[in-house]
């Protein structure tokens, strides 16, 4: 009797378990895709915004590019129903791009949805943009905001600390950025020169006399 109790109590525990985890909503927030470029590259970046909000609908998106970090190239791929706008800062000193000296770049890009857009509950949208070149790095950290229609913004700008096993409450999206892949390299001097070292050539060739020496006696002694 006390076996059977015990397993309807572990039963009935686990089924608790199960409907509570189905009842807490999933972790959402403003993501970057992919995660991860080549260092001084040209990249495409897909922003995926999820709406949070069962009475609300997100109805602008802003997303701020790394003042330290600036990019020469923005382009912004339109998107149906909703508007965007680009805001550029002068830059302290100039880059050089293309051959030209860049003295502005793009700071924060700002979508701001139609009278019949937005991204409704249960619902989410996807803003891309193409850039470059992507600076010498280990990462970016794009400070997301997201506006909804009752005035609600949700700022996600929170990085994670060095170590932490967990993500903040608002993370940023990041893209974590990689060294370029080396190309095959060319062969060394000492290897080239060991290729062409005489001595290794001389052997080649009295081993191949050798062989042509055998086969004319074989060739002899048949006769």
């Amino acid at each position: 009797m006390t076996r059977i109790r015990s397993r309807l109590l572990a039963t009935s525990g686990g089924a608790i378990a199960l409907v509570v985890s189905c009842a807490l909503p999933a972790a959402a927030h403003v993501t970057v895709v992919p995660q991860e470029a080549e260092q001084g590259s040209y990249t495409t970046l897909t922003f995926r915004v999820p709406n949070e909000r069962d009475d609300a609908r997100t109805v602008k998106l802003e997303i701020v590019i790394p003042q330290e970090q600036p990019l020469t190239s923005v382009r912004v791929k339109p998107h149906p129903g909703w508007s965007y706008q680009l805001e550029k800062v002068k830059l302290d000193q100039p880059v050089e791009a293309h051959g030209s000296q860049v003295t502005e770049v793009v700071r924060k890009i700002t979508w701001t949805a139609g009278a019949n857009a937005g991204i409704g509950a249960t619902e989410f949208e996807e803003f891309q943009i193409s850039i470059g070149r992507l600076p010498t790095a280990e990462r970016m950290v794009f400070k997301a905001l997201q506006t909804y229609d009752s005035g609600e913004v949700v700022r996600w700008i929170e990085e994670a600390a060095p170590g932490a096993t967990t993500e903040p409450e608002h993370p940023a999206p990041v893209l974590k950025l990689v060294p370029k892949a080396d190309e095959t390299p060319e062969p060394t001097a000492e290897v080239a020169a060991k290729d062409d070292d005489p001595a290794l050539i001389l052997s080649v060739a009295a081993l191949l006399l050798g062989a042509g020496g055998l086969a004319a006696g074989i060739s002899a002694r048949r006769r």
